[in-house]
């Protein structure tokens, strides 16, 4: 069996918040939350088997530079849809602004900057 990609940890400034959208957007739930490394708080979001952790260290998050030009950086996170017409008005109804749109073999994709500067690729695949 390859391996299976089960989390990744993000940094953010409201993991509740963060979740929340993300529970209407995608139909993901809140798996746990609690306390976290170092005195932080941190919100499990996802499905089953995979999530995403959403960390709030315990004082003020602050923003670095472009992720694409930092060795290391989080460039984004590609998500699958069934329906992508229907996760881009739940991105827009979320407050979210939808770009690059592009069809490409073998699906069709946008992008979203959310409100921590998190760029998300939705893909929905024929």
């Amino acid at each position: 069996m390859p391996a299976l990609l089960e989390h990744a940890n993000f940094t953010v400034a409201d993991p509740e918040a963060t979740a929340a959208w993300m529970a209407r957007v995608f139909g993901w739930h809140t798996r746990w939350q609690g306390e976290a490394k170092a005195g932080g708080f941190t919100v499990h979001v996802g499905e089953k088997d995979t999530y995403l952790a959403l960390y709030r260290p315990s004082g003020t998050p602050v923003s670095g530079p472009s992720s694409y030009e930092t060795v290391g950086g989080l460039n984004h996170i590609a998500v699958v849809v069934e329906d992508l017409a229907q996760t881009e008005g739940a991105v827009r109804d979320a407050g979210f602004e939808p770009h690059s749109h592009a069809d490409y073999e073998p699906g069709e994709r946008f992008y979203f900057h959310d409100d921590n500067g998190i760029e998300f690729e939705v893909v929905a695949y024929d």
